[in-house]
């Protein structure tokens, strides 16, 4: 088994609905993404031969995704009114609308399902919420 891992990290704002705690106000966070992949071979041909994939390939497909998400507002869809939205958006704020609460677990399935779907070989995702708290999400 052969595996590659490598990070990225973005700026962004969330809050937590419903939650019991202070995420449940609108807080920010310096996400800190950790992307392993794993493959049985390495590849047989082309310019990567004897690779999982190309570092450089893998790197950009982790960061470009990540600088998606950076300096904008992660927001539950559904958990804000639709004047809200207006108002922040007519302001000039940059909104990511997600189908999902918007906590390091689900965005660690987010990014595994992104990167699959881009035909990488994704095993894990770290995502690092602060230095020392961090949601793991394997693929199965």
């Amino acid at each position: 088994m052969y595996a590659l891992k490598t990070e990225a990290a973005f700026d962004s704002a969330h809050f937590l609905t419903d939650y019991y705690g202070k995420c449940e106000n609108l807080h920010g966070h310096r996400w800190r993404v950790v992307v392993y992949i794993e493959q049985d071979d390495l590849q047989e041909e082309g310019t990567m031969k004897d690779m999982v994939v190309d570092f450089g390939v893998f790197k950009k497909q982790v960061r470009t995704l990540a600088d998606s998400l950076d300096h904008t507002f992660l927001i539950e869809e559904g958990s804000l009114k639709q004047q809200t939205l207006d108002c922040l958006a007519n302001e000039g704020f940059t909104l990511t609308i997600l189908p999902f609460r918007t906590t390091a677990e689900n965005l660690a399935r987010y990014f595994a399902n992104q990167l699959k779907q881009k035909g990488l070989p994704v095993v894990q995702v770290d995502m690092y919420e602060t230095p020392l708290n961090c949601a793991s999400y394997r693929c199965a």
